[in-house]
Parts: structure tokens; sequence; C-alpha cells
């Protein structure tokens, strides 16, 4: 084997170009299957980031159903899913642009199905001996909002003959995952209200349906206010299912006619999740195998597990799958397909079947095959943090099969962390980590306190504590692994998008510990997002940092912006004008106060961008600003052919 050539950290050549992310590269969801055939929308940079609704048949023959130009995607709560529905020759598709739902009659040829109205849909259910969908609807009509402050969220159903919508269940907030039994008879959904996320409450409602389609008596049989309930889902012999976390961890259960309470589907409880945060419409983690069994993803350990759960001694047996990443499952016969990552290869939707045992990769995310020797495998690492306590993150180390960095150096490290807040790391092979850690730059990615996939007492950790635990955890994993002698503690950056660019922000602002940072669409005014945020997560920051007005002194403690006069370091800007969730003047608040203060910085802002940035060109230059922004402040020259990014300095500047 050949000696490898030393060169300093950062400015490794890399085998993985910048373009990776985005040439080839298709984002993979809403997974659906049913008698071998198998469809799912696929994203690519390349069309604008529109999505496309894809058949693939079962001797791998792919249709592309919706037509070039259509973007397959809800807007409902901002972050959709519950896109489109596949029931028979059924197919049915919600438009992006119009919110309104399509019928796809032939391959890229649609109708209009529901009325043309300012109302979104997501979730859409076929209710079949009654000729109509049922649907969570979003009415955004300027008559509705002023009456209300806000949109509306109801039930409805949708007539297929005629495209008329008509209320089934109002009054509350929020509405999601409308099931249907297998027999027509019931309706159950998940619905809550203000203040409450997802995740800090829910009830699951059911109710008989009668003969005309309306809703009979309606009862809440699991969750409350102060209860997670997720995922309800029939059997096929009609018993209701549901994750639920009564004793701490999102575990399975099973409600049937007549029980007090649901019934756990296992024996013991798990310290496992099997369910993630309802950030999107649609999400699936089990399904039934035509024994009675259950298939099922669950978190553990910082990574993804397949159970298959016997039904007669209720135990969980592990499938061995080199699978970290599991999620958007669905089961067809004795076949699960699902989409999934390992640490060495990017998301695909694949296919496991139960007779034999065997693995089939669908459709690659990513068309470019990577060598193992190049990529830098996760490890979960536990460090010391606040209070005693212990916090988890990803720890990524430069890796290269040609190239290593001088004796006795340690290499820059970039702390990153999921958004959200309330979600978790990533564990199957990130594109962005390994052009980091491929050209000698370590990363840590920190499930901070307040994460999912540790159970719920973590996940509460950061109630109230939004902007301190989450701070703390970042600047407690850096120090942390400085001290261990695996990075550079002089050469620290923290880089974030949306609630992890808050992170970023504050940690740049009110911490001496990192020399840089780069804020994708983060916070700077936590007071301004009370108000100027989607009805979806307007209430949201109110568990996170506390009631308002009563607690607007903490609401200023942890702005930012009104602390910019701390920031001491170079900071990189970038933002989506079209950004609904954190708008643009968010960004562009921070970019003032650093020219105010004439701090090094740069502000990138992109034109047509959203809530994450889907465009190719964008993807690429945001990338290589940053690559060329951590070599400007540590001291290295990237080995790319980049477009240099031009710092405002000031001759009064920091150094």
């Amino acid at each position: 084997m050949s000696e490898r050539e030393i060169l300093p950290y950062g400015s490794w050549p890399s085998p993985f170009p910048i373009e990776v992310l985005v040439d080839g590269v298709r984002e993979l969801s809403s997974l659906t299957a049913a008698e071998g055939v198998r469809w799912w929308l696929e994203s690519r940079p390349d069309e604008g980031g529109r999505q496309a609704l894809i058949r693939r048949e079962a001797d791998g023959t792919r249709t592309r159903l919706s037509p070039e130009g259509f973007n397959v995607r809800s807007r409902v709560h901002e972050y959709g899913g519950g896109d489109h529905l596949v029931a028979g020759d059924l197919i049915v598709v919600s438009d992006f642009v119009t919110g309104r739902l399509h019928r796809i009659v032939a391959p890229e040829r649609t109708e209009a199905l529901t009325p043309e109205r300012d109302w979104r849909y997501a979730d859409p259910i076929l209710d079949a001996p009654r000729d109509r969908l049922i649907a969570v609807r979003e009415d955004h009509e300027p008559d509705a909002v002023a009456a209300h402050g806000e949109w509306i969220n109801d039930l409805v159903s949708i007539d297929l003959a005629t495209g008329e919508v008509t209320s089934l269940a109002g009054g509350r907030d929020f509405y999601a995952a409308p099931r249907l039994s297998p027999d027509g008879s019931t309706l159950a959904w998940l619905e809550w209200s203000h203040p409450n996320m997802p995740w800090d409450g829910t009830e699951l409602r059911l109710a008989t349906v009668r003969p005309d389609g309306s809703l009979g008596d309606v009862r809440t049989i699991a969750g409350s206010p102060g209860d997670w309930i997720s995922q309800p889902r029939w059997s096929p012999d009609g018993v209701l299912h549901l994750v639920a976390e009564p004793d701490g961890w999102m575990n399975l259960y099973r409600w049937e006619p007549g029980s007090a309470t649901a019934v756990p589907v296992l024996s013991n409880p798990m310290e496992a999740e099997f369910s993630g945060p309802d950030w999107d419409f649609g999400q699936s983690t089990y399904g039934f195998l035509p024994d009675g069994s259950i298939v099922a993803a669950a978190t553990a350990g910082g990574r993804d597990h397949l159970y298959r759960i016997d039904p007669i001694d209720r135990e969980a047996i592990t499938i061995g799958v080199p699978y970290t990443v599991i999620d958007t499952l669905v089961v067809d016969g004795w076949s699960v397909a699902f989409r999934g990552a390992t640490p060495t290869e990017a998301m695909a939707i694949v296919e496991f079947d139960f007779p034999s045992h065997s693995l089939k990769i669908l459709r690659r995310a990513v068309d470019r095959s990577v060598a193992a020797a190049d990529v830098s495998i996760g490890r979960l690492v536990e460090f010391p943090t606040t209070d005693g306590r212990t916090a988890f993150g990803i720890w990524y180390a430069p890796t290269s099969a040609t190239v290593r960095g001088p004796d006795g150096d340690r290499p820059p490290l970039v702390v990153t962390s999921h958004g959200g807040p309330t979600s978790g790391a990533f564990a199957g092979l990130s594109l962005t980590v390994q052009l980091f850690t491929s050209r000698g730059i370590a990363v840590l990615d920190v499930d901070y306190g307040g994460s999912t996939g540790y159970g719920r007492d973590y996940r509460k950790r950061l109630d109230g504590e939004w902007g301190v635990v989450d701070l703390d955890d970042c600047v407690n994993g850096a120090a942390w692994l400085a001290e261990q002698g695996l990075v550079d503690g002089d050469r620290l950056a923290i880089r974030g998008g949306s609630a992890s660019g808050y992170t970023t922000l504050c940690a740049i602002t009110f911490r001496d510990v990192f020399k840089a940072g780069v804020s994708y669409f983060g916070i700077g005014n936590l007071e301004s997002f009370v108000g100027d945020t989607h009805k979806f997560e307007s209430r949201y920051v109110l568990g996170l940092v506390g009631p308002y007005p009563e607690r607007k002194d903490r609401y200023r403690e942890r702005s930012p912006i009104h602390f910019v006069d701390r920031i001491t370091v170079p900071a990189l800007i970038l933002q989506g004008l079209d950004d609904r969730v954190v708008p643009p003047a968010e960004a562009e608040r921070i970019v003032d106060a650093l020219w105010e203060r004439q701090i090094p910085h740069a502000y990138l802002a992109f034109e047509g961008e959203d809530h994450g940035f889907r465009q190719a060109p964008n993807i690429i230059r945001s990338f290589e600003a940053e690559l060329s922004f951590y070599g400007q402040v540590f001291g290295f020259e990237p080995a790319d052919d980049i477009e240099p990014l031009e710092l405002a300095r000031f001759d009064a500047s920091p150094s």
C-alpha cells in the first residue's frame, strides 16, 4: 500500500466533487406499494426541486406519472407530506402551486378534482363505498382568515364525481391522519390545538360513519393535550393500532372496542422510538404482514433498526439489514419497502422479501457510487454537558484513502445539528458531511437535549430551554472533542439551518468557543418568530422558550439580534427569499447589525428558494461559499477550483 500524501487539513483533494450534491441526485419520499407495484416521489434539483410521481412495475420499468412542470407537493402546515394517494386505478396528487387536488388520468396527464379555491389538502384516503376522499383541508380564503385571525384546518370529504368539498369535523386548530377501518364503518384521526405541536399532545378520535357519509358520535380513545399519539393505522382484521409513550418511549399499542386504554403490542416496553416527530403528514414506520405479525422500524442508540413483532409472544425480533436509517415503510404481502440509508450508501428505495430474506434496491437517491475507503463512518458519542448530564452526537473524523494531515496537527471542526429543533441527527451517508471530512475537516452532528430517538425525558429537556440546552450541548461537544485531542480547539466552527441556524447564531453571540459561524435561514429574533411564522409553528416557541409576552425578558435574552455587539467572529449568512417559515427579514436584521458592528461577514440571498434550498446552482454555490469561508477564517486553501467568497472586511474589525 502506497504512503498517503501529507497535506494541511482542509486542503485535501477530495474524491467527492461539490457537484455530488446535485448531479444525479433526487430526493425520494412518499412511498406507496401494492400488488408488486411501487410509487414514490422524486425531487430533482435540476428541475428546480419539483417533485414528480414515479410508478415502478414489478419488472423494474419506471414511468413518470405527473406532468413535467407539475410539482407534486402539499403545503399544508407548510412542510407538507401526504401529497398523493394511490388506490387501485385512482391516483390523486396535490399541486404545490395552486393547492388543488388533481386526478392522474394517464401518464403525465391530470384533471383538476377540487374547486379553484384558496384551499390546500393533505393526507387523502379513499372512502370507496361512498365514492369520495377524506382529507385534511387548510382554508386560506381571505374571508376565513379574516374571521379567525389565521387559516382554518378541518377534515373534509371530497366527492370524486363532482369535486364537492364538505366539512366532516372542525373546531380544532389541527387535524391529521384520517384512517378508515377496513369495512368503512369507522373513522379514526388525530387532532390537537394551540399551543401544542403534535409531540406535545394529540388526541386520537374515533367516530362511526353514517350511511350518508356524516360522522356519528365522536370520542377520544387515546391521548390528551399532554400525551403524544402518532400514526393511527388499522390492521387488515380491523384492529386500530397507534404509537404512544406512556412509559417514556414511543412504542406500539392497539385499541380494541371496549378497551379502557390501548394495549401494548410488545410484552415489555422497548427503549426505542417507533415514531419520529410528526413534522410531515404521512409518516409510516410500521405495517402488517399476512400472518398478523408487525414489521416496524424504530430508533435506538442513534440509529434505526428493523423488527418483526410476533403476534403471539409479542416479542420484537431484529431483522439483520445494514440500514441505519429506515423510514416511510410500507407492506405489500410478504414484502416490505422503505427508504433506507447506510453509513456508506445514500438514501434508496429498498425492498426486503421475507420468504427469501433478500434485499433489492429499487431506486437510489444518488447515481454516483463512492469508495468505502473514502467515507468517514459516523460514530455515536456521548459527552458530558451542563448540570452533570450526558448528551449525544455523531462524530465524523477526516478520512481519505490517499491523504493524511501533518504529524502533530489537528483538524478543524465543524459542529452542526438538526433542524426542528424537535428532530434527530441523520445516521446514514450524508454527502454534505463527506464533502467536509474528505477535505480534512472533522464534523460533529449534535443530538442535543430535545432531540428525538432517546426517549421522552431527553426530548423534554428543551421545554422552556431552547437557546440554552441546545447551545450548551453544541459548545460542550466541541470542547470535549478538543480535550480528547481529536480536533484543533482554535479552529472550531458551527453551522446550521433553521432551528440549527438559531443555535449557530446563539453560539457566536453568547459564547466564545467557536471562531466562525454559518447560518442557513436561521432565527435571529425570537420575538419576531412569535408572530411572523406560519400557523403550524406559530405557538411552537411558547413551549420552547416560555409564554409571551409574560416572559418577554427571556425572549430578548436569547435573541442574538439584541446582542450582536458580542459577535467578534466572522459569519456567513445564507437565505432563501421565498422562505415563509423563517422570513428573509430575519437574516437581513443580522446582516445589518454585522455591518454596523463591522464584523467580517458575507450574505448570500437566493431568489426562488424556500425553507431549504432545492435549486442545483444555489446548492452548489452555497457550499462553495461555505468552504471558501472556512478556508479564509482557518487559514487553508481549498483544493477545489471554486469562486472565492467575498467577505465584507473592515479596517477596525476584529482579526
